[in-house]
């Protein structure tokens, strides 16, 4: 019998919610998905566990005798977990997952200075993309997520099961290569086309650059192209002089202020950028919980990068 601990304990909030779409949204699955894993459960032990006839729906009698021992398995599980967990914790790592720009040029000042604060903190970073981030932080994959905030995405996290510090505002600069006499090779002001390097479709980034240019006539002047879903992957493009792009500031700073890069617009056209460290209030992590509190009682000036 090849049992997975994830089906126990979504037949355990089936049992408790009666309800298939609640559970997803408990469990942070899709219905349909969530539906597969109970099946899959009723295979593993050989017999229907679940009564789908019925509204709300209700366990068959194998699946009430079966919810006995569902129950004690996980609960035994979550036990021996937290007890080995907590002898461990002084030496524990916490992973993290990051979006890409934020794993390259954020974390390593920021992680140094919180560590000036709280002593010193093992982490394991995974760079990724902020939608796979989210899932991984929602699959109770990782520890904790260090990502960008947008109140207008579509993808929002449950505030009370997913709670959030903010750690930084930052801002994405609309830059260019400057030509011989320290201009923007590449410029907004005009009207002349621009050559516009761009964020892909999917990228987090690229939904707040599109909200900018929404409305802006702007926008019918650039002219696409190279698209990419990193801010690095574009920054080295601009480098290398074959157009303009909004880059998180973080990201360039070093290139601003030696004058390699130069702005490409005025401050109308820098995007506003919220940056925040989230975990999941549902996964008791020793490191994590003590991390928190650690944080909390930290001055908020200086959880802010």
């Amino acid at each position: 019998m090849n049992l997975e601990t994830k089906w126990l304990e979504d037949f355990v909030a089936l049992a408790n919610t009666r309800s298939f779409s609640a559970s997803a949204r408990q469990r942070h699955v899709t219905q349909p998905a969530f539906s597969r894993r109970i099946r899959s459960l009723e295979q593993a032990v050989g017999t229907t566990l679940v009564d789908r006839s019925t509204t709300p729906v209700d366990l068959t009698s194998q699946g009430q005798l079966f919810l006995v021992t569902a129950r004690n398995m996980v609960e035994q599980l979550n036990e021996s977990l937290g007890h080995l967990r907590g002898l461990s914790m002084a030496n524990e790592a916490l992973d993290i997952v990051a979006a890409h720009s934020l794993a390259l040029s954020f974390y390593p000042p920021w992680i140094s200075r919180l560590q000036k604060g709280l002593g010193e903190l093992p982490t394991r970073l995974v760079a990724m993309n902020v939608g796979d981030a989210i899932h991984v932080l929602r699959e109770g994959n990782c520890d904790l997520m260090l990502a960008y905030y947008d109140p207008y995405a579509t993808m929002q996290l449950d505030a009370e099961v997913f709670p959030s510090f903010s750690i930084g505002q930052v801002k994405m600069v609309p830059v260019s290569l400057p030509d011989s006499s320290g201009k923007p090779r590449f410029s907004l002001e005009g009207r002349q086309e621009v050559p516009y390097l761009a964020y892909t479709q999917g990228a987090f980034l690229g939904r707040s650059v599109r909200m900018l240019l929404k409305n802006d006539p702007l926008r019918m002047r650039l002219r696409v192209v190279y698209e990419t879903a990193m801010a690095e992957g574009l920054k080295g493009m601009v480098m290398q002089g074959v157009g303009m792009a909004w880059i998180p500031d973080f990201c360039i700073r070093e290139e601003l202020k030696s004058g390699r890069l130069v702005r490409a617009g005025a401050e109308n056209y820098d995007v506003p950028l919220e940056i925040r460290l989230y975990r999941c209030s549902m996964v008791h992590k020793p490191g994590v919980e003590k991390l928190w509190r650690q944080m909390m009682k930290l001055p908020r000036d200086f959880l802010q990068a």
